[in-house]
Formats: structure tokens, sequence, C-alpha cells
């Protein structure tokens, strides 16, 4: 038969032992409330710190366009999204950059507005999920600049441009000098084709890119193009006729001839003294090498004739290391078979630009009153747009305010490189 279990008597506390236990727990409250209070206080800082050196900073104002306040973390944003698309070493550029959009788009904004031209919120959120872009206020801001740009140009400046002009069939290319020009022209005179020998020999890039098919251009299109006087010479041209050789002082081609003279060349610190102009045909060139030759000196006709920067200063006199000058240049000046003293032959370059060259122009047909091709309506237009943005700008009854310093913007910086 099992023992019948027997309870444990009930623990009598003495006086003493719960004055001993009631001490423990105190202890007990006071270093829970401590630890507490040790946390909050940790807490309470970095909050603090936190509100302070970031939440407080990206909430101030940095850009004001008139009634319109732009904070700090706007900036970061636009900041963060111009990043991903540059280095950055590029980031001040960057950052000026950003200032720059905002306080035009504002305005475009704004003055869109005042003619009653504008884009709903219901738009942008449209275009927004239709090219799955989040749901922020910079995205918006740009979506809604973008859509705003579309109005402006086809509904108020498509009215400032006009339908028709008169235009030319043009075919161009410029070559280096005249007696390369007429040699061309005597190929064309013989059945050449002026599009394959443009797209071969002319120096200038757009005529070049087209194979000397300009197409039908009117006049303002065709001086945004070439930007020089031979524009002029275009449009007094009679149609069906092969031009004489055209100078023009001001085109410019990429190509240019050097002459170089070595003398000196410091080996141990791989320094070489030399003497240099940059000419532009091998025919000019040619031309100087003999005048050199026959004991001109070379400093006067550098000055006259080199189209090398600070010329005008040095009289083109070097001294010069590996790798600080173009590759032609370089190559020859620091090889070791380079015979001191002479006077190299042209040197042809065609990473280069010099100015001056020979037009061949033909005028293929003309038309006072011809339709504008789409494309360029579509420059002309932004031309238009592009001077109103720059008078919005210009407006001094426009307030702008920049409170981004130096310090504050490599704080920017610095907040949206972290992503």
């Amino acid at each position: 038969m099992p023992k019948k279990k027997t309870e444990k008597p009930q623990r009598i506390w003495t006086p003493r032992q719960i004055s001993r236990w009631e001490q423990q727990k105190k202890r007990q409250r006071v270093i829970l409330i401590t630890g507490i209070s040790v946390i909050a206080l940790v807490l309470a800082i970095v909050l603090v710190g936190w509100y302070l050196g970031r939440y407080k900073p990206l909430q101030e104002t940095v850009i004001k366009v008139n009634d319109t306040e732009f904070t700090m973390g706007y900036y970061v944003e636009m900041l963060k999204l111009e990043a991903a698309y540059h280095q950055t070493s590029d980031m001040s550029y960057v950052a000026s950059s950003v200032v720059q959009n905002i306080k035009r788009n504002e305005l475009i904004r704004q003055a869109a507005l005042e003619l009653g031209i504008s884009v709903a919120d219901e738009e942008v959120m449209r275009e927004l999920k239709k090219n799955e872009l989040p749901d922020e206020k910079v995205f918006h801001d740009l979506v809604r600049h973008q859509l705003l740009t579309e109005r402006l140009l086809d509904n108020h400046f498509d009215a400032q441009v006009p339908l028709f002009a008169e235009q030319r069939q043009v075919m161009a290319m410029m070559l280096e000098s005249e007696s390369q020009a007429l040699e061309i022209r005597s190929r064309l005179e013989s059945g050449e084709d002026f599009g394959e020998l443009a797209e071969e020999m002319s120096l200038e890039p757009y005529s070049r890119s087209k194979g000397g098919d300009f197409g039908w251009v009117p006049r303002v299109i065709l001086q945004d193009i070439l930007e020089t006087a031979i524009v002029d010479d275009i449009f007094r041209h009679r149609v069906g006729e092969l031009s004489q050789p055209i100078y023009d002082e001001e085109a410019e081609k990429w190509v240019g001839y050097w002459l170089v003279r070595v003398l000196d060349r410091d080996e141990e610190e791989e320094e070489t003294h030399i003497l240099l102009m940059l000419l532009g045909s091998e025919k000019e060139a040619q031309d100087i090498r003999s005048r050199l030759e026959a004991g001109t000196e070379w400093g006067p006709l550098a000055v006259e004739y080199s189209q090398m920067r600070g010329v005008a200063e040095n009289e083109g006199e070097w001294l010069v290391s590996p790798g600080e000058m173009p590759p032609p240049v370089d190559e020859y000046a620091h090889s070791p078979e380079t015979e001191i003293g002479a006077i190299s032959e042209p040197i042809r370059d065609e990473t280069v630009t010099t100015k001056g060259g020979y037009w061949l122009i033909k005028v293929l047909d003309e038309d006072a009153e011809r339709r504008i091709d789409t494309g360029y309506r579509d420059y002309l237009k932004s031309q238009v747009f592009d001077e109103w943005i720059s008078s919005l700008l210009a407006d001094e009854a426009n307030e702008i305010v920049n409170h981004l310093d130096a310090e504050k913007t490599s704080w920017a910086i610095e907040q949206a490189l972290r992503g």
C-alpha cells in the first residue's frame, strides 16, 4: 500500500528575511528603471541627432521661385535622379545643374499658367502609371514639366513659326585648300558623284555626314547648321550651276597640319623643347615650311599663321612631356629618330579643328514659298521656346532665391550619394 504524500510545511519568513527581500526587490527596480532611463536617453539622443542632422535640414527651404518653395529634401531627391547618370567626380556640376533646372521648370510652370496652359494631376498620374514611375513629388514634377513642354510647343509656340518659307535644295562640301577644291570640281564636271565625293572628302562634319545633300532647307536653318556667311552665297547662287571654290574664313573643319622643330631633348627628365605650328591646310603648311627653310624666323610666322592657342604669348615654343600633345605631335617630338633642329614635313591630324576652307556648292532647285519640313519646324519651335525661357530667367520681376551655399551643397551631395 503506497505511502501517503506528506505536504511540506509552509515557510515562515522572519522580519529580517522580509526586509532583505524587500531591499533586493527595490534594488532590482532601481536597476530596471535606471536601465530604461539610459535606453530612453540613448534613443532620445539618437532621435535628436537624426532630427537635427537629417530630418530638420531636409525640411529647410533652399530654393524659392516667386511664391513656390523647394526644400532640401526635394533638392536631394532631384540630385539622386541626376547622380544615376553621372560619375561621382561630376557631382559639383550636377548639383549646380539641378538648381538651374528646378528654377527653370518652375518658372515655365508659372508662366504657362498665366497663358492658360496647365497639366491636371490626373494626367500626371496616368503617365506615372503608364511608365511605372514612383508616386513621388519629384517624379510628379518631372512628368508635369514634360507634358507641359509638349503642350506649350503644340498649342502656343506652333503659331509663332511659319508654315512656309523660301527654300533651296542644296548640295555642298568643304575642302581644305583652293587647289584641292579645283581638283574635286574637275572630277565632278567629269561625272563623278557629288554625294560620294562629299562623304569621302568634305571636312565640314554636317555636309560629310549627309553626303553633301542638305535637301530642301530654309535660310534660317542653314544658317544655324553652318554658322557662316556661305549661306548668303548659297541663296544668291544660280540654280543648276556648280560653283567655283568659295573661301570661307570662319568655317571649322576637322583637320589640321602640324609643323614641328625639336630644339632639344632631356632624356632623364623626359622633356622635349619644341617649336610648333598648327596650319589649316597642307598647302599652307608647305608654304610656311619653305619660308622657314629660307631663313624666316619661326616666332613671327607662328603668331601670324598658327591656329594653336597661346601662340601670341609663346610664339609657338613649348617644353613638353610625353602625352601632353596630340598623338601625331607627341610621336614625332619624342621619337629618338627625329633629327634635332630639323623642320618636320606637314603632319596631318584629324583630331583637331582649324578654321578656313573652300566650299563647292550646287543649288539643285529653289522655291520662294515651300512648306517647311516638320523636323525643321520642330527645331524652330524649340528655338522660340528657348528664347522665351531665357526671357523668363532674365525677367527681374521674378523673385528667385537660392539659399544653397558650398557647405549645404556638399551636404546635399553626400545625402544623394548615400542613396
